[in-house]
């Protein structure tokens, strides 16, 4: 049974720290039903390896539980399967937990990670398989096994070599595989109680309560068991009920009190407004605009001739309308102004015809696989004459007293850069969409750390 964990996140050779396990040295775990091996099969600072080799020891499994042939001739050694989530939990606890000693901001960064499966039983198929990993963000490569590859007539097995590639944190992936692995084995090897529910609840929290296959995933992990499975569903409900548009505002609250000492947002929006003003931007279109902050102050200031505001969340624009609302324009201003629901990583022919666009602490929120889909969009496709994006400059949180160390500033943030990766990527898609970029410093400047916002500038090559 085998599982290899992989990434090219620079230097690569961090996943050591991320897992706990030295790329050096082969270790060795006793298990109840066998050993868990991990080594490394490939290491060096562009990508690296980890392996966890499950030995199940299919005798001693077999033992009193009599004498029938079938108890000693099955898949269990050999297949991904509930073994392998209780492996995953016992050899990989501090990963799983989210924790990292010696790199605690990498435990709760997002990096690249491909997870590899040689043999995991998908009862449901490749159609389920995919239900399950790709409404999380995963790219799912499934190979199928025949059953006999000398009667290739008698069709497929129900076995999968599983490829799932996604840029996430360790201990996201190590959830999902944890949880879901059994659910598509549909199967475990130990008694289901009560504690399983507080087990899944606990690794499924963040993402189950609103995965759209939760019900079979709750009914599968839990074997079935009726009284288990309302349990965790009624649980489920009450965190699904949880309005998400008062979540997410919660979360921002907690991201403007962090900046709210230095007055960083009112920092952000004079920044904005002097460039969109030295480039004579007339027309804007504000892309994840939110509840409007942005919008409000250039729908107060005359020079600014048309303005949009786009956003994903329906409750985000009705909030941002019902302040808008509230100011007392001239009719003439409100002709100004629209609302359009979208989503930044797909094309929409909106977007075009725009002097500027504004992508304000917006592109942190994105996966880092979503972010060439948005650069196509934004760069080729809406191919505004200047665009204006800011986002946090990871180094600067050392100076936040009130965020503590390694977090993020918003539990939504999928990633924050630091100035050298942010400028990379900015000059990478100037040079890439026929822009230039100018970087410029948002909020105080530290020596040491920098500015805590960091805005780019692009502009189109006449």
């Amino acid at each position: 049974m085998l599982l290899t964990i992989t990434t090219t996140h620079q230097p690569a050779t961090e996943l050591g720290y991320l897992l706990h396990k030295h790329p050096e040295r082969c270790q060795s775990f006793v298990l109840s039903f066998g050993k868990a091996h991990i080594f490394y099969s490939e290491v060096s600072t562009q990508r690296c390896t980890a392996v966890l080799l499950l030995d199940v020891d299919a005798v001693k499994l077999a033992r009193g539980r009599g004498a029938l042939i079938r108890q000693y001739v099955s898949d269990r050694p050999y297949v991904a399967s509930s073994f392998l989530s209780v492996a995953i939990a016992q050899v990989f606890s501090t990963a799983l937990r989210g924790r990292c000693k010696d790199k605690p901001e990498l435990a709760q960064t997002s990096i690249p990670l491909v997870a590899r499966l040689p043999v995991l039983p998908c009862r449901g198929g490749e159609e389920f398989l995919r239900q399950l990993f790709e409404p999380l963000g995963y790219c799912v490569s499934a190979q199928a096994h025949l059953l006999d590859e000398n009667f290739p007539e008698w069709g497929h097995s129900n076995y999968y070599t599983v490829e799932l590639r996604h840029t996430l944190s360790i201990s996201d992936l190590l959830s999902h595989l944890y949880v879901l692995i059994p659910v598509l084995d549909d199967e475990k090897h130990y008694w289901v109680g009560d504690e399983e529910v507080e087990k899944l609840l606990r690794h499924g929290e963040g993402w189950l309560a609103g995965h759209p296959a939760r019900e079979q995933i709750t009914k599968r992990y839990l074997k079935r068991q009726g009284y288990l499975t309302r349990t965790a569903l009624a649980q489920l409900a009450e965190e699904d009920n949880l309005d998400p548009d008062w979540v997410e505002e919660t979360h921002t609250q907690a991201e403007a009190a962090i900046e709210k000492p230095l007055s960083l947002n009112q920092q952000r929006i004079n920044a904005i407004l002097t460039v969109l003003k030295k480039y004579d931007a007339k027309r804007v279109i504000d892309l994840g605009c939110a509840q409007g902050t942005l919008l409000k102050i250039l729908l107060k200031d005359s020079f600014f001739e048309q303005i949009t505001g786009v956003d994903v969340s329906y409750r985000s624009l009705e909030i941002a309308k019902e302040r808008l609302d509230r100011l007392r324009l001239p009719r003439d201003r409100w002709n100004r102004l629209q609302l359009i629901q979208s989503a930044l990583t797909y094309q929409d022919k909106r977007f075009k015809g725009y002097d500027a666009a504004t992508v304000i602490e917006v592109i942190e929120h994105l996966d880092l696989s979503r972010i060439q889909a948005f650069e196509r969009v934004l760069f080729e496709v809406a191919q505004p004459k200047t665009i204006v994006l800011t986002t946090p400059n990871i180094e600067y949180n050392v100076r936040f007293t009130n965020l503590p160390a390694g977090r993020l500033r918003h539990k939504d943030h999928r990633f924050e850069w630091t100035r050298e990766q942010f400028q990379t990527w900015g000059n990478s898609v100037a040079e890439r969409f026929g822009y230039k970029v100018e970087f410029q410093s948002v909020g105080i400047e530290d020596s040491e750390v920098g500015s805590p916002t960091q805005m780019g500038v692009f502009s189109r090559n006449s």
